[in-house]
């Protein structure tokens, strides 16, 4: 009876010596997503954090300015890491004809409902 007592005891050890622990695991998850720095918002162009990435800081961005995207770009999946709301369009002028959408910051997209052609950041 010992024995095996001393053997589940053993291997609940090992397992929480073995387990990941929380901070990794979470680095970990967010490394998977793909690569964006705090304070920065980050666009794909392709789906789940795919295909050419570009950043923007809020150094860059005027707050309520609507920034295009370089002609015949656009994104498919996002992050927004800026600490503010950020709101995507489908129009290049950030028209509010067509689909918007605005992510509040620590935001991940891995696929946007539509094609993104312009954003905005907001004041908090």
């Amino acid at each position: 009876m010992r024995t095996v007592a001393a053997a589940v005891a053993a291997s609940a050890g090992l397992a929480l010596l073995c387990a990941p622990t929380a901070g990794a695991a979470a680095a970990a998850g967010k490394e998977r997503l793909g690569p964006c720095a705090a304070g920065q918002l980050c666009l794909w162009t392709k789906t789940d954090f795919h295909g050419t990435r570009s950043t923007s800081e809020l150094a860059d961005i005027g707050i309520e300015d609507c920034v295009t995207l370089p002609a015949g770009g656009s994104a498919a999946s996002l992050a927004n890491r800026t600490g503010r709301p950020v709101t995507t369009y489908q129009s290049a002028t950030c028209a509010e004809t067509g689909e918007f959408t605005t992510y509040p910051s620590g935001t991940w997209v891995p696929e946007s409902p539509y094609v993104v052609r312009a954003y905005k950041v907001w004041e908090h």
